[in-house]
Formats: C-alpha cells, structure tokens, sequence
C-alpha cells in the first residue's frame, strides 16, 4: 500500500497579540479632550479607557480602570488640580504611569509634577500627531522630560537635598523660584511679574527667606544661595 502523506500543519496564528495601551484622559477643557480623543482612537494600538475633568475625577476612574498611561494636565480649574491628583494616584498605583500636559515647559512646573510623581512632562502645544508619537515613547521608555528643562530641575533637586545638609531648612517652590531671580537680579517688582503676583507678596517671601538664611538683605541671601549650590555665580 502506498505510503500515506502526512498532513502539512498550517502555521499556528501567534499568540502574542500585542495589548493596546490603556490611556485614561484628565483635562477640563472639553474642546482639547475631544481633539485628542478623536486623533488617539485612529491608533489601533492604544485604547481611551475613561475621560476626567478634575483630578478627583481622575483619581476615582484610575482606582477603579488602573490605565496603562493617564494623560494628565496640570492645571484644571474648578477642582482638584493634575499635581494633587497625580501625587494620590502615585501612592495607591505605583503602577499607572502619569504623563504631565502642560502650557508651561519651565523647570518649577516641571519640578512639581516630577515631585508628585509624574514620570513624562509634555508640552500641551505639540501637535497631535507628535503627542501620539510622544504618547507611545512615554509608554515604552516610562519617562520623558524636555532636556533643558530635565538638567535645570535635577539640579535644583540636588540643591533642595543639600539645603537640608547645610542647615538652611526646606523651602518651597516658590522660595526657589524667588531666590533663583534675586539670584538674576531682578527687582521686587519683576519678581512679581514673573511669579504672577504683587509685590507685598514678593517682600514676605523675601521675610522669610531671609529668615530661614539668617540674613539681613538680598545681597546675602543671594550669596548663601551660591554657597548652598542652590543658585549659580553670576
């Protein structure tokens, strides 16, 4: 009898279908989250799992959704704002990767979204298709910060800790931030230009300052700044 052929098996399909990135969106402008949504849900690979409009919402939907990537903007009015709500989300859901939309690419706003626990900070302004593709490095690489921005804000984490180790106390974000333009030399006046606040408000950071410096003028502040490596030499 003849031999019998054996059957040629097909190629099995593969089981390893890629898993589309789970995005949630937190923004409470309705107009940008439209925008955004419309251009993500063309990605075949990346799934629109739930939308916020303030961080308390935010919060709630990644507790009960845990996206792969929430895509958080910074400030949100009305509400809880994308820093807050981004420090909670960080502390029950270690997990969930929090990419920072913002208007503003300066290293305090960056500073404070990386201090919350955000690990990618984006510009708001990118075109769409250069968000997707950010988006998708973020989700991959697990961190992205603008690279001039990333250096200014890694020193003056550095600084920060080493404030601790000359005696000079904690200072907030804005201290830094008024310590940084005395360090520029620029008057109360333009510091309250640049902090978006008047000028009485800039002398009680200046009291303070140079309390917690113990000294008596900006001159010395600015140079216990230098030595405390928490400001450069001019």
């Amino acid at each position: 009898m003849p031999a019998k052929k054996k059957a040629k098996s097909s190629p099995k399909p593969s089981s390893t279908k890629r898993a589309k990135l789970r995005v949630l969106l937190a923004d409470d402008e309705i107009l940008f989250r439209d925008v955004i949504k419309d251009r993500l849900t063309m990605e075949r690979d990346i799934e629109i799992v739930g939308e916020a409009d303030d961080g308390a919402a935010a919060i709630k939907l990644a507790r009960q959704l845990k996206p792969d990537v929430i895509l958080m903007d910074i400030n949100m009015t009305g509400g809880m704002g994308g820093v807050e709500a981004t420090r909670e989300i960080r502390k029950s859901l270690p997990k969930v990767k929090v990419l920072m939309l913002s208007s503003f690419t300066d290293e305090v706003h960056v500073m404070e979204a990386v201090q919350a626990g955000a690990l990618g900070y984006i510009s708001k302004r990118l075109p769409t298709h250069e968000l997707v593709r950010a988006l998708k490095t973020f989700a991959e690489a697990g961190t992205m910060l603008p690279q001039p921005v990333m250096h200014r804000a890694v020193n003056r984490l550095n600084a920060a800790s080493r404030l601790g180790e000359t005696g000079l106390g904690e200072l907030t974000q804005t201290q830094m931030r008024v310590l940084a333009l005395l360090g520029e030399g620029k008057s109360n006046k333009e510091i309250a230009e640049e902090l978006g606040c008047n000028v009485k408000t800039v002398k009680n950071h200046l009291n303070i300052l140079f309390q917690k410096f113990d000294v008596k003028n900006r001159t010395e502040a600015v140079v216990r700044g230098i030595k405390a490596g928490l400001i450069a030499g001019r």
